[in-house]
């Protein structure tokens, strides 16, 4: 029989609860009431040990005819309980409860809840972000009548084939757990399901509860011990003893091995125990968008990000490792380089979800970072006497270092009047106006330029201080998210780093923050346009199209000039533009002593990025085109599928005649 270690009983989803209820006592309320009372009575353990706290940090709610009668009435019962939050945006609200769970580490949460139709659909984008990202949330869209009886209703979508389909059922694919109550009692088993899939290291995700609009209203005569208080913690999988040695004995014969430190790391609270685990070993460790903050920026051993958005030191040792430890990281194209980085490597998968660990045909330990991690030193003294090929080690110390003084270099590059500045300088002054409480800053971003280069040049002093989503890549979390991490952490300065193009896309949580106090600085850097997708375009060969503003099909009066200051200013917020990093730097001390939101924008050059580092990302070109420079992206497309055929194959011998 394959055993597992025994430490894990003190991570098993366990929930206990005192209520003094008399067994067959039972109270009527409402659906709505019910699932409220019950959520409201989950409570977690306080990160120091010390009490406890609400497992749901609460609910943001936009109502409609969908839930403000049936959901509108509970919350509002339970306002003191489970606080209701207003939003401005449904997708926003969403993201912003994502990032909550985010900012605590998926130790405590939120749920959403929306009217029908276009409130339940707003809802989708973020759903797939957070299944993505591996995040729990709660949805809780309002659903069409059971009864039927007054089909169809506003806003419901109708299906030709099917009487029992409605517009919530598009979130299935998009939810580790769906479920429509359509009657009370459902809810009995229904929630603990979602609480599990909501606190499993494994299945963590998105959970839908959808939610007809007449069951929300229907009594039922629940059991009273339902609602009692419950403190739950987390299920994460400890390691197979059997797993753990063959892991063991395939880092016995690593000289070179390398760690890409995922978001499973910190989501695992193993951050001591890596820091423990690869400085006894003598392991370089590289960091995924998601990892970031696993090892201190200037640790020794951290080589800095991997990838596409990688430094040179990472990828350079990723190309060079012999055998690569992934932890917690589900090897996206990004980090992998679109499965060009490090084929030569053995790959060893640590994670609590096989599926991810089975990536990269990775040998696969199925279990909790820490605890394998742990693990991997205490079964039979493992790897107690192992150490990585000292010249090896001391490799990446130098790389490391090299890297760390590039980095200052280009953060700290003189400014000319004459040349806007472009995402590093803007990441230089942020980091330089934090003086001594750099560390306290949270700084969030999502999709364009901005995560390549803070991935490259954020210096992540603890964990949870890189905020960035980049599983999904989505353009609007920005905003929301910072929204969502200042909840979770008030006593953080929270960071909003975006460009224009996302600004754009959403900028409402803006009024929200300034509703709720919950003060963010927000920097948003101007390259009038859709300026990383404008230069991808012209590194495909096509012809700078439809992405910069002076480049898209305009009417008599042209493109419009932004005023990004004044419209935040509309929206409650504090705001001034920077004409230069001088600017933005005095700016940044002025929004760091305001009590409320602050918003600074500033123009940047669309076309300059940080050419250190980074890594061939595979987009498909067109086979033909009248275009000569399409033609020769083409070529070089097809030069870079070859030469990762023959790499494959070639490490793939290598490796077999390793393993034999």
């Amino acid at each position: 029989m394959n055993q597992r270690f025994s430490d894990h009983q003190g991570e098993q989803h366990a929930a206990t609860s005192a209520s003094g209820a008399v067994p067959g006592d039972t109270i009527r309320l409402t659906t709505a009431q019910a699932l409220v009372r019950h959520l409201a009575a989950q409570r977690v353990a306080t990160e120091d040990g010390t009490g406890t706290e609400p497992l749901f940090g609460g609910v943001f709610a936009i109502f409609g005819h969908g839930n403000v009668a049936g959901m509108g009435d509970a919350l509002y019962q339970h306002r003191d309980a489970l606080p209701t939050l207003r939003a401005h945006n449904e997708q926003a609200m969403a993201h912003s409860a994502i990032a909550y769970a985010k900012a605590h580490f998926r130790r405590r949460m939120m749920a959403v809840t929306t009217s029908i139709g276009p409130g339940a659909t707003n809802l989708l984008t973020a759903a797939a972000l957070a299944h993505v990202n591996r995040l729990p949330v709660l949805l809780l869209p309002g659903d069409i009548f059971v009864s039927r009886a007054p089909d169809p209703v506003l806003q419901q979508v109708e299906d030709f084939y099917d009487g029992g389909v409605s517009a919530n059922d598009a979130f299935k694919p998009v939810s580790r757990y769906f479920d429509r109550i359509v009657h009370p009692a459902q809810l009995l088993s229904a929630l603990p399901r979602a609480l599990r899939v909501l606190t499993d290291a494994a299945s963590c995700g998105p959970v839908t509860l959808a939610l007809p609009q007449d069951v929300q209203a229907q009594a039922w005569d629940f059991p009273v011990d339902f609602f009692a208080p419950r403190v739950v913690t987390f299920y994460s999988p400890a390691p197979r003893i059997d797993e753990i040695s063959a892991a063991i004995e395939r880092l016995q014969r690593a000289q070179r091995p390398l760690i890409v430190a995922g978001g499973g790391v910190l989501y695992g609270r193993a951050t001591h125990a890596l820091q423990r685990f690869a400085a006894a070993h003598g392991i370089p460790v590289a960091e995924t968008q998601a990892g970031k903050g696993s090892l201190a920026w200037d640790d020794p051993l951290n080589v800095g990000a991997l990838g596409v958005t990688g430094s040179p030191a990472a990828n350079a040792l990723a190309r060079e490792a012999d055998c690569v430890l992934a932890l917690g990281t589900r090897l996206q194209d990004f980090t992998t380089g679109s499965n060009t980085l490090f084929t030569q490597a053995d790959v060893i998968g640590i994670n609590a979800n096989a599926f991810d660990g089975l990536k990269h045909r990775a040998l696969v330990v199925e279990a909790d970072a820490r605890l394998a991690l742990e693990a991997l030193d205490s079964l039979n003294a493992g790897l107690q006497d192992w150490h990585a090929d000292r010249t090896w080690t001391a490799k990446a110390h130098e790389l490391a270092a090299t890297w760390r003084d590039t980095v200052y270099a280009l953060t700290h590059a003189p400014q000319s009047a004459a040349v806007l500045p472009y995402e590093g300088d803007v990441i230089g002054a942020v980091q330089r106006s934090a003086a001594d409480s750099a560390a306290n800053d949270i700084v969030v971003c999502a999709a364009g330029t901005l995560p390549a280069e803070l991935h490259k040049l954020w210096r992540a002093a603890r964990p949870g201080a890189y905020h960035v989503e980049y599983g999904y890549s989505c353009m609007g979390y920005e905003i929301a998210g910072g929204l969502g991490a200042k909840l979770a952490r008030p006593e953080r300065e929270v960071i909003v780093m975006v460009g224009d193009g996302s600004y754009l896309m959403m900028n409402s949580e803006i009024a929200t923050s300034v509703m709720l106090g919950a003060k963010l600085i927000v920097v948003v850097l101007d390259n009038r346009g859709y300026g990383c997708i404008n230069r991808l375009q012209q590194a495909c060969g096509g012809a700078p199209f439809n992405n910069l503003l002076e480049d898209c099909m305009q009417g008599p009066l042209g493109a419009p000039r932004i005023d990004f200051a004044a419209h935040a200013r509309a929206l409650g917020a504090l705001a001034e533009h920077a004409a230069n990093i001088g600017e933005l730097e005095a700016a940044l001390q002025r929004a760091r002593a305001a009590d409320g939101t602050y918003v600074i924008s500033i123009d940047t050059d669309p076309a300059r990025t940080t050419t250190e580092g980074g890594w061939w990302w595979e987009v498909a070109v067109p086979e033909v085109s009248p275009r000569a420079s399409v033609r020769d992206a083409r070529a070089h497309y097809d030069a870079q599928i070859a030469a990762r055929g023959n790499r494959n194959c070639n490490d793939n011998a290598n490796a077999n005649a390793h393993n034999d």
